[in-house]
């Protein structure tokens, strides 16, 4: 289905044919980058007053990372601590994008498989920087099981299940947000552009904070088992 007028897209489209062509062809793209800016925005904007006395938006954004961390930590442990700019991020990044749906004329990033297969994959390769960093070349033993005659069926289970994450994690995301912005779209051009969609919208900003929250909570999960000792 041809998605409503996006203004990203015909900005390019007044650039020329190249522009145009790659604006039509990857609009989540463009919109995963508008994401980004507003975000570094965001955090310019409120490092540049951060002082011992905080303001609205300094107290605003302590209690979100604040928020993420105790909760990291009540899941994983004291150790992951140091995980916290990159599950911050990628909870933020994706609950932006996802909200970017409800916005009129823009495209949501993650209704693009290829956003959140590329979030997925993130998530993949640094569950096994942190499991090679943590356990050095014992880190192998993840994967043989707990007794030696084992490991021809327990080493490719756990291959697959690992490869299977990088599915799981692309598609469920995924498949919710286009989903929601399949609906969306058919309502837009089926009842207008606000009144009828506002029940949609609504229980899409809690589609939003779930889909995000169930990304971050299951890369918190995958951190924690590698770290831990095999057994």
């Amino acid at each position: 289905m041809e998605h409503p007028w996006m203004f990203l897209v015909k900005f390019c489209e007044l650039l020329g044919p190249g522009p145009a062509h790659f604006a039509h062809e990857n609009p989540h793209v463009l919109y995963a980058w508008l994401v980004m800016l507003f975000l570094i925005v965001c955090a310019a904007l409120g490092a540049k007053g951060v002082s011992m006395i905080p303001g609205k938006a300094q107290n605003f954004f302590e209690v979100v990372i604040s928020g993420i961390e105790d909760f990291m930590v009540d899941i994983a442990g004291e150790e992951s601590r140091g995980l916290l700019p990159l599950v911050a991020t990628i909870f933020i990044f994706i609950f932006v994008s996802n909200l970017a749906g409800m916005v009129p004329t823009c495209f949501p990033p993650t209704a693009s498989i290829n956003t959140t297969l590329g979030c997925a994959l993130v998530v993949f390769f640094f569950t096994h920087y942190l499991g090679i960093k943590h356990h050095g070349v014992k880190y192998y033993q993840h994967f043989m099981g707990p007794v030696w005659w084992m490991v021809p069926i327990i080493c490719p289970i756990e291959i697959i299940g690992h490869l299977a994450r990088v599915l799981s994690l692309t598609f469920r995301l995924f498949g919710n947000m286009m989903g929601h912005e399949l609906v969306l779209t058919i309502l837009f051009l089926l009842a207008g552009a606000f009144f009828a969609p506002l029940p949609i919208m609504a229980l899409g900003v809690f589609v939003a904070l779930v889909q995000a929250f169930v990304f971050f909570l299951l890369s918190i999960m995958y951190f924690q088992g590698a770290m831990e000792h095999a057994h």
